[in-house]
């Protein structure tokens, strides 16, 4: 007889843990217990050496199906003679958590049997759930995970359910949102003044949807508003009350059949919408699929994903509708509303009918959107519901908790604790003051929940974002503040998402960032490690006529770009672009940049496909982030020709760094444009040959520093084409491209980025390490 205590670390709360391991040790024989504590999970064992051994082999071999083990610790301790039986105790509260807060999960197909079958108590019941789906994030105030520390609260057990959470032998065992008709949650409809509406509440919001009409929806994390998405005039009506012209917007799809119609699914792709993270998938629509011209306009790629709760399946399932736009409920630029008093003020006028629920959203979660990039695999684009707030390793040899603020746009922040780093929920970009309160309920909900306060504080370079105000008022409690410049923040994430340590070349393309001399990078090629990266290369800077303004009206990056290549004279160009502007608007912007009026330099990537783009046809103005270069790429992948890369020059050393130069691209894009070549081969074309210019930066680095590994990262490595051609030129030149996977490219992984770059450094050299009192 011996006894073992054993303590689990890792996603093992809110995922049947407990049931799991009280059944295999009731299986073998073995007397003890199992608790959730703020730690994980802690289990004493007591019987024979052999089964013991069969215990730790067989729960690390088949965990519960949503559980991930990070680690499982074991000591002997001494027998008790007085053990008899296998239970579960209740939970322990410690002084510090390191418990992992599990994700929101679809539903499992066995609940949704359930909800489908007219003999089963929970038939029709939008509330249901098991131990292996159903809302955790979204519902937990603190861990232990209980249901007293939970949303569901306010809602007692009826005896049938309590008598599931008590079965050893259900799925229900221990399930702390367990719920059913008699005792859960409850769906209400109400009119776009906020009266109730009679009758069933789903088959009111049904008719609403079949007739045309927008119903603002309660969901898991937040609110959505839906449309039938095969209905031109409900989309457009939609887009215009929501304020959103022209972003595209997500489709909800009944199951993978329907998906099928709709899109392109390639390997692993319907395993990933089916799966228990159910994150919206960008994939390449089929010609003449049956949904508005106006879901996603010049894109080449539609935003799917299935229904990942029993409301929506029951929603879609009532309305007999194949499809429905479903985009998150907020007005454009804000944040997602989550409850009922929001919603009221903000979708006032934008939604016909509002089903709600009255189970309170902890945690206000948007949608997780993934993009697959073929043989490269899926890249993370926002990280959120069923992503989120799961921890991503990091290395922490010092021990040291890191609140990282990220970024102005796409702001997610994240706490660094232990060995792992765990990221909020996607926030959005810092541009009013209701993202700026959602980012801030970010910090806290993360900081209550792992029972933490940063021991460091880390934020953007820019001296002008709101993350580094807020860092201000960390600096004035005393807490150390490091500012990471952007795109070192990016490569030191990219490198930390793969385990990477030591030195490697990296390219970080994107918008903008602030550098260290003051100017907007943005197509950096740099080489080093975490507090020790050298500049090394870099498209050339050019003017962004207008500062932000540019980034909204191209044609003002297409003036500055060939401007630096024809002169003044790029005015008589007759590009589209141009003719769309007033005469006395094109001089304007030629004496802006060469007086260096509001025209601050730039070397970015993100702006010079806004150059391309403009050059090639866009002549309007962005209505969101990334239009022009979006549907710049959207032309290169429907291109169904085999286009030479453009030709590029070698780059060339100026001063300390080398200038990977695209005018020849631009000249041969312009010739393109004015020629009347096929849009879609020209777009290829510069995209192909842009790969061959980044990756010649790249080998002339690897030569010089005898650096093999190239980290891939920035936002512009969302763009398909480019990423997937760039590392394959990397690999022609037998160098190692690494992409991102988990974490996202853009500036939604910027604050996992700034904490990899704190905790790879010590004191970090060419840093301001600030403190109270001084920033």
């Amino acid at each position: 007889m011996r006894a073992r205590h054993l303590r689990v670390r890792g996603i093992v709360q809110g995922v049947g843990f407990r049931p799991t391991v009280a059944r295999l040790a009731t299986e073998l024989g073995l007397g003890g217990h199992v608790e959730n504590t703020s730690h994980g999970v802690e289990i004493l064992l007591q019987g024979h050496a052999e089964a013991l051994g069969a215990f730790e082999a067989r729960l690390l071999a088949a965990p519960p199906p949503m559980a991930t083990i990070f680690a499982l610790e074991g000591r002997d301790v001494a027998p008790d003679p007085a053990v008899t039986g296998f239970a579960i105790r209740a939970s322990r509260i410690d002084p510090v958590a390191s418990a992992v807060i599990p994700p929101d999960i679809a539903t499992c197909p066995r609940c949704r049997a359930e909800i489908a079958d007219p003999a089963d108590r929970r038939f029709g019941y939008p509330f249901t759930n098991c131990t292996d789906c159903g809302p955790r994030f979204t519902i937990i105030e603190s861990i232990p995970y209980d249901r007293e520390r939970t949303a569901m609260a306010g809602f007692p057990p009826c005896p049938a359910c309590a008598a599931e959470y008590g079965d050893p032998a259900g799925r229900r065992f221990h399930a702390q949102p367990n719920a059913c008709p008699a005792c859960g949650p409850r769906l209400t409809l109400l009119g776009p003044a906020g009266e109730p509406r009679p009758g069933d509440p789903l088959a009111g919001a049904a008719r609403c949807l079949v007739g045309g009409g927008i119903l603002a929806l309660l969901g898991l994390g937040g609110f959505h508003l839906a449309c039938d998405a095969a209905e031109e005039a409900a989309v457009v009506r939609l887009r215009q009350r929501k304020a959103r012209p022209a972003k595209p917007l997500a489709v909800m799809v009944t199951d993978l059949s329907a998906a099928a119609k709709l899109v392109h699914l390639g390997p692993g792709d319907a395993a990933l919408l089916a799966g228990p993270r159910a994150p919206i998938l960008l994939l390449p629509a089929r010609a003449g699929a049956p949904v508005a011209p106006s879901v996603a306009p010049g894109q080449d790629r539609l935003g799917v994903f299935l229904p990942y709760t029993p409301l929506h399946h029951l929603l879609l399932a009532a309305t007999g509708l194949a499809a429905l736009v479903m985009t998150s409920g907020n007005r454009s630029d804000e944040p997602i509303l989550a409850t009922w008093e929001e919603a009221r003020g903000k979708l006032s006028g934008v939604a016909d009918a509002f089903l709600l629920h009255d189970r309170p959203i902890l945690h206000r979660v948007d949608d997780s959107v993934v993009k697959p990039l073929g043989a490269r695999g899926p890249v993370v684009l926002r990280r959120a519901r069923g992503y989120a707030p799961a921890p991503v390793a990091l290395a922490n040899p010092r021990g040291r908790t890191v609140l990282a603020l990220g970024g102005e746009l796409a702001n997610a922040p994240a706490v660094a604790r232990g060995p792992f780093a765990y990221l909020a929920p996607h926030v959005g970009d810092l541009t009013n003051l209701e993202a700026e309160a959602a980012h801030l309920a970010a910090v806290e909900h993360l900081l209550r929940l792992l029972r933490v306060e940063p021991d460091l504080v880390a934020c953007d370079l820019h001296p002008r974002y709101a993350t580094t105000r807020l860092a201000q008022g960390w600096a004035a409690r005393g807490v150390p503040v490091v500012r990471v410049q952007h795109h070192e923040a990016h490569l030191a994430g990219c490198m930390a998402e793969h385990g990477f340590v030591g030195d490697a070349l990296g390219l970080a393309l994107d918008g903008l960032g602030y550098g260290t001399d003051q100017t907007l990078w943005g197509g950096e090629l740099l080489a080093g490690r975490p507090g020790a990266f050298r500049r090394l290369g870099h498209l050339p800077p050019v003017p962004q006529p207008g500062g932000d303004r540019a980034a909204r009206e191209p044609w003002r990056m297409a003036a500055s770009h060939l401007r630096r290549l024809r002169g003044p004279g790029w005015r008589t160009l007759p590009l589209a672009a141009f003719r769309a502007r007033a005469p006395g608007e094109l001089d304007g912007l030629e004496a802006m940049m060469d007086r260096g009026i509001n025209a601050p330099v730039t070397s970015s990537c993100g702006r010079l496909f806004d150059a391309a783009a403009a050059i090639l046809g866009f002549a309007g103005s962005a209505l969101y982030s990334a239009h022009a270069p979006m549907e710049f790429e959207a032309l290169a992948a429907r291109c169904s020709g085999d286009p030479p890369a453009y030709p590029w020059r070698e780059p060339t050393r100026v001063g300390e760094t080398l200038r990977m130069d695209p005018g020849d691209l631009l000249e041969a894009l312009l010739a393109d444009a004015l020629g009347g070549r096929d849009p879609g081969m020209a777009a290829l074309a510069f995209h192909r040959g842009l790969a061959g210019l980044l990756a010649a930066g790249a080998a002339a680095a690897s030569a010089q520093t005898g650096l093999r590994t190239v980290f891939l990262t920035g936002g512009c490595l969302q763009n398909a084409p480019l990423a997937t051609a760039l590392a394959a030129e990397l690999e022609a030149r037998g160098l190692e491209p690494r992409l991102h996977r988990e974490v996202p490219p853009n500036d939604g992984g910027i604050a996992y980025g700034q904490a990899a770059w704190v905790l790879g450094t010590i004191d970090p050299p060419g840093r301001e390490l600030l403190s109270s009192g001084v920033f």
